[in-house]
């Protein structure tokens, strides 16, 4: 009996019938295929159009499989760049050249799945061969490696990623310095930077405390092992202003993100940027931190380590302030700098951002003036003095100092200096503490006379700091002691020493080593928001110390009957009073010009468009902040805390370099 299309049983029941003669259809391509001999099979088309459906399935099943095995895809630019600047530090891979090392030797697999052992063969080839492009590849397969086993979970694996990270260093130094049959890296090689970085990055993590990398450095001398072979180090701090021992911990620079700063500068070079904390300041119960760049000098070849005799020596430098460059092969290379993340570590405690409240609020002992040389002081570079105003602290000044610094002019040829007060107290008496302590600190060093340098002092002054900045400046003669009393000073019945006391509060001389000065928002003829609230405010919430009251006492039995007198009406002024538009001897200041051996610039803030000579800038006004005996005055659109505005900083950026260039 013959049996139709529909009732005949294929021998494989529940299986496709796949016909064995067309491999594109073989069960291993596809279920379309499937679909298409079943087709086949069930089609009433004539043997023509079975045909041509056969090869239009045949066409599609060779177009989905017709992909270049190797071609160029476009791509964006940044894609592209990826692919050409892919690093160990970018990736947690090796780079293109590393792979090409590796794939001559036939370590590729090795590298993915045991990359400490791809290291130790990989080493064992360049002892053989010499090359120097095998010791980049040492330094990217050991920090590959020494990443590896930091994130490696099993506790019992004796393994220490910063053995490895040691051993990239190690590498990197040779790649960069090392003896050899190869010449050195051009600096137009993209490995040459790339094994600088691999250099500062990995001795960094080589350094820390712990397996965990906690940011904690450790210095100290020890026999290191290495991923093949052990190195003898050595600590060498000769080339470092200070001893280790004044630190209260080393942080690893590279472990913190900056915040806040809009910018965080790095200078490109050799070596680990450190951030060395100093103990509590009992005074401001903050922790400074100062800079530093940690050098480990490496073998001088392959062939010495392998000897296993190499000594090491590990040198910190303070970079920023001292040493910039140091001497590698006869060749002065650059450090590395972090210019920023010191800066930013002191300000991340909360206290120092209480300071200005405190320097207000809390009694003038709490927070005695000051001066602070925020860097070891230097008889080359010129000292920039930076003087906060109301409510302030130095802390105001970290956006301006962090750009200024960057500037490598700039940081080469100015110290930095910062002079903290109580900024209630009384306006003399903050005007006769920056005096004095400037003229102090001049005197500890250079008592000589000598050093000219440090006789070129520029001072930066914001808000009620302008006004503490120009009284160094000036020569009042009796003219503020006019304002305050009625009578000679030689007249009246006091002692010598009382008369000298009440000449340095009144009788303002210029500081001979202040050569220039600049005034930002400053209230020379007051602040229009110092009225009588503001004042009867401050003098129920200041409190002043009884040797202040004592001297504030006597200073007003001198102004009984003047104009200043009828003024304070017999109160110890706060600083406010002194910047209250009302004040008279405030006014008197205002028309006393800047002394023709001293240049004076004035930065002003004034909100919004429009005519800024009738501007204000929410605390004082521009006829207010306006004098006529400055060489240059410079508007920027701003409220009155314009110190962060990138056009007030660019402008003081411009007064030093005038300042540099009328040395010459």
């Amino acid at each position: 009996m013959t049996m139709k299309a529909k009732d005949r049983i294929p021998a494989n029941r529940g299986q496709p019938e796949v016909p064995q003669s067309n491999p594109f259809l073989s069960p291993s391509r596809s279920s379309f295929g499937i679909r298409i001999s079943g087709f086949f099979r069930n089609s009433e088309f004539g043997f023509r159009s079975s045909f041509l459906c056969l090869a239009l399935a045949m066409a599609v099943t060779l177009l989905a499989g017709c992909t270049a095995p190797i071609g160029a895809d476009r791509v964006t630019t940044r894609q592209a760049y990826a692919q050409v600047e892919a690093s160990a530090l970018s990736s947690g891979k090796p780079g293109p050249s590393t792979v090409t090392i590796l794939h001559r030797y036939g370590l590729d697999r090795l590298a993915v799945e045991h990359p400490d052992e791809a290291v130790r063969q990989l080493h064992q080839k360049a002892e053989a061969t010499g090359e120097r492009d095998l010791l980049f590849a040492l330094a990217e397969m050991s920090y590959v490696a020494a990443d590896h086993i930091r994130r490696s979970v099993k506790p019992w694996d004796p393994r220490d990623a910063r053995d490895y990270y040691l051993g990239s260093a190690v590498y990197a130094w040779l790649y960069l310095f090392g003896e050899g049959k190869d010449p050195s890296p051009s600096a137009f090689d993209r490995r040459f930077r790339g094994a600088c970085d691999l250099y500062n990055y990995s001795l960094g993590l080589a350094l820390v405390e712990g397996r965990d990398t906690n940011g904690i450095v450790r210095l100290q001398g020890s026999r290191r092992p290495l991923p093949v072979g052990q190195i003898e180090v050595q600590i060498s701090s000769e080339t470092f202003t200070g001893r280790l021992d004044e630190f209260e911990e080393i942080l690893l620079a590279d472990q913190f993100r900056v915040r806040g700063l809009s910018v965080r500068n790095r200078a490109p070079g050799i070596g680990a940027p450190l951030i060395c904390v100093r103990p509590m300041n009992p005074q401001f119960g903050v922790r400074q931190a100062t800079p530093a760049t940690a050098l480990l000098r490496g073998p001088a070849s392959l062939r010495e380590l392998g000897e296993g005799k190499s000594v090491c020596a590990i040198e910190l430098y303070h970079p920023i302030f001292d040493n910039t460059s140091v001497a590698i092969g006869g060749t002065q290379v650059p450090l590395e700098m972090d210019i920023t993340a010191f800066r930013a570590y002191t300000l991340t405690q909360s206290r120092i951002w209480k300071l200005g409240n405190l320097g207000f609020l809390a009694p003038p002992e709490r927070i005695p003036s000051q001066l602070i040389l925020n860097q070891p002081y230097q008889p080359d570079r010129i000292p920039v003095v930076y003087v906060h105003g109301t409510f302030s602290s130095p802390v105001t000044w970290a956006e301006m100092v962090n750009s200024l610094t960057a500037d490598p002019e700039l940081r080469k040829r100015y110290q930095v200096w910062s002079f903290v007060y109580g900024s209630s107290k009384p306006l003399v008496q903050s005007i006769a503490d920056l005096r004095e302590a400037l003229t102090a600190k001049v005197e500890e060093l250079d008592p000589q006379g000598t050093n000219k340098l440090l006789r070129q002092m520029v001072v930066i002054g914001h808000s009620q700091g302008g006004l503490l900045t120009k009284s160094t400046a000036i020569d009042a003669g009796d003219r503020v002691w006019n304002v305050f009393s009625t009578n000679r000073i030689e007249n009246l019945s006091m002692s010598d020493a009382e008369r000298e006391n009440v000449k340095r509060y009144l009788f303002l001389k210029p500081l001979p080593f202040v050569k220039r000065v600049v005034f930002i928002a400053t209230p020379h003829r007051g602040s229009y928001l110092a009225g009588g609230f503001a004042r009867r405010l401050a003098s129920k919430v200041v409190s002043f110390p009884g040797e202040l009251v004592h001297r504030g006492n006597n200073m007003l039995k001198l102004t009984a009957g003047s104009e200043g007198g009828k003024f304070f009406h017999g109160r110890i002024p706060t600083s406010l009073d002194g910047m209250s538009p009302k004040n008279p001897g405030l006014l008197a200041v205002a028309e006393i010009s800047v002394v023709p051996e001293i240049k004076a610039h004035s930065i002003i803030a004034v909100q919004g468009e429009g005519d800024y000579r009738k501007g204000k800038d929410g605390l004082v006004a521009y006829q207010s902040a306006h004098v006529d005996y400055v060489e240059s005055e410079f508007i920027v659109r701003s409220y009155h805390s314009c110190l962060n505005q990138p056009a007030t900083i660019e402008e003081v950026r411009r007064i030093l370099r005038l300042h540099l260039q009328q040395l010459k």
